[in-house]
This record gives structure tokens, sequence and C-alpha cells, in this order.
């Protein structure tokens, strides 16, 4: 049978390396590919820096170097982790303006100064206030992100605020990682609070910890990976739908708690959890902060990665790698996230 696509590709590139001595069109030649085929080999084997072009002498046209797998996966990454710093560092720009709008821009009178505020706490103390003060202000519902579980000195405060807001009838719904939700005495912290009323799901993966209160009252941290980090307090709906916006996004993607099933996998055979491994290894990410991200422990990240291996038919790591970035799964959802 033919070889076809990615199979051509392969097929020409591990005969590059058997034969160095051999051109690209001697090779392609010898498995006879039209010049459509040949075509699509080079560029696929060039994008995934497996060749890559040499001078030739007498204005001949430019040769093919073959790359070593090795080189190539840590050429790969590093334009990862590149990709990922130039985001990052367009991240800070934006926030820098935002930072910008809320002080003298608002103060000057192109937008009201009551209708947003924006002010970075770093205090854990004055942050768990400002939770504690929504108790009496909030009047539709409100919202709560988890990445890990809540401290079992609040718990009880957290069932007594749920309780007072039930019987108000305000919406509650909190988000939760797997993991946190197999910690028994989580578990019954979760069933207590979904017997008051509140809506509960849980997920592969928490981005950060927010909270949310109507439409005018957002905290999270300024850095996701970092829970410690100081704290944005944003009032204001111009700001907090945003937020709201991507909470919903979340939400959706969770599953009801007490309905979960084993992770969904999507069409490439990848779970939420597999994919989100392999492209944060991708990106350069090294696998005790995968494992942090994630909130599992390394074991299970090796877990994973030898599970994303198997499913793509990979022998290694870096071959996981080439076919992610063959399959285009390197340049998906999780690339334009905050990785």
């Amino acid at each position: 049978m033919p070889r076809v696509g990615g199979d051509q590709a392969l097929a020409v590139y591990q005969e590059l390396r058997i034969r160095p001595d051999a051109t690209f069109d001697e090779v392609a030649d010898r498995f006879e590919l039209s010049a459509e085929d040949r075509e699509r080999c080079r560029e696929e084997l060039a994008a995934l820096g497996l060749t890559e072009s040499t001078e030739a002498a007498h204005g001949a046209p430019p040769a093919r170097a073959v790359v070593d797998p090795d080189v190539a996966l840590l050429r790969l990454l590093r334009r990862e982790r590149d990709r990922l710093q130039e985001r990052l560092a367009a991240t800070s720009r934006a926030h820098t303006a935002l930072e910008a709008l809320a002080g003298p821009f608002l103060q000057a009178g192109a937008t009201p100064r009551a209708e947003i505020e924006v002010e970075i706490v770093d205090s854990p103390e004055r942050a768990r206030r400002s939770v504690a003060d929504l108790t009496d202000s909030v009047r539709t519902a409100a919202h709560f992100m988890h990445t890990g579980s809540v401290r079992r000195e609040e718990t009880n405060g957290e069932l007594a605020r749920d309780r007072l807001w039930a019987d108000r009838g305000i919406r509650i719904r909190a988000m939760y990682s797997r993991r946190a939700g197999s910690v028994p005495e989580m578990a019954q912290h979760l069933e207590e609070r979904a017997a008051v009323g509140v809506e509960i799901r849980l997920s592969s993966v928490i981005p950060m910890n927010m909270v949310l209160a109507d439409d005018n009252f957002a905290m999270l941290p300024t850095d996701p990976f970092d829970p410690s980090s100081p704290s944005i307090l944003a009032r204001g709906s111009g700001l907090v739908r945003s937020y709201l916006a991507l909470y919903e996004y979340c939400w959706t993607a969770a599953a009801p708690y007490g309905q979960e099933a084993p992770a969904e996998k999507d069409g490439d055979g990848l779970s939420e959890q597999q994919r989100a491994a392999l492209l944060m290894l991708a990106s350069g990410i090294k696998d005790e902060q995968i494992a942090r991200n994630l909130g599992v422990s390394l074991r299970t990240v090796s877990r994973l990665l030898s599970e994303v291996m198997q499913e793509l038919g990979a022998a290694s790591r870096f071959e996981a790698g080439v076919k992610a970035a063959r399959l285009g799964l390197l340049d998906s959802e999780w690339n334009d996230r905050a990785l």
C-alpha cells in the first residue's frame, strides 16, 4: 500500500538519515513521489525542523541538511517557549495599559470613576476580608473557582454563608479540580455545600482561583500559577463581565458534581488533561510545574505523558512532540490561553 501524508515524510526522513550522502530528490525518486507529494514532504520536514536549507555551490538549488531528532525537538520547544514569552509580554503590556486606564485616565473624566476600580492587594488577610464583606452585599449571584482544597478552618464559615445566601435566594456556583474533590474531607464538604443548594462542578484543569459577585466584583491572582501572589480586586461591570465570560466558559466545560464521567476524549483521542500536559511540555514547562498547574503528582504527570505517547503511537516524548506538531495540536487552544 502506498504511503500517504505524514507517513511519506517520515519515510523520507528515515531514508535521509540512513543515507546521509543522498539528496532529498534522490530519496524522493526512490519512493516514486509525485511533485505534489515531494513538495508536501519537503515542507513538512522543514516545518518540524527535521531538515534545514544549506547553501549550494555554483548557483545550484539549496540542499536539505538532515537535523538530528533531539536537536529538532529542542528547537521546536524553544520556538514554543519564545511564542509563550511573547504572549506573556503582550499580557503584561495590556495589564500596564489597564492600570493606566484605571488611574489618571479615568480620573480625568473619560469614564466615571465609580464605574471601574482596580486595586492590587498584597495582604492575604485583606483579600479574605474583601470576600467576607460580600456576605451582606451580594444581591443575585456569587461564583467561585478553586484550584485546590479549601482550608479546614474556613469550611464552617463557608457553609454558614451558603445557608444565608440560599435563604436570600442568591445563586451560588463553585468549581473545583477533580483532584480536590477526591480528598475525603473535601468530598464531604462538597456534599454539604450541594445539600444547601450550591451548584458544584469539577474539572480536570482549573486555570486560577477566582471569586465573582453579581456583575460588579471580581478577585483573582496576579499570577495564575502562584496562588500566594497578590490579588487583583476589580469593581465595575465593564471589567467584571469579561471575567464572568471566562467563568462561564470553564463552567460549561466542567462536569456537574455527582455526575462526573471519566474525562471525555476529543477528536484526536486525547483527554482534556492529557492534552493540557502535552501542550505544557511542548511549551518548555518542566514536569514539576506541569504537576503544580494540573494539581497532580509528578507520578501522575509521567503517567499522563506515557498515555499521550501511547495515544499518538510514539516511542518517546520527542516523537510525541513531532506527531503533535504535525497534527497541529501545538497550535490549539492551550497555546492561545494563559499557559
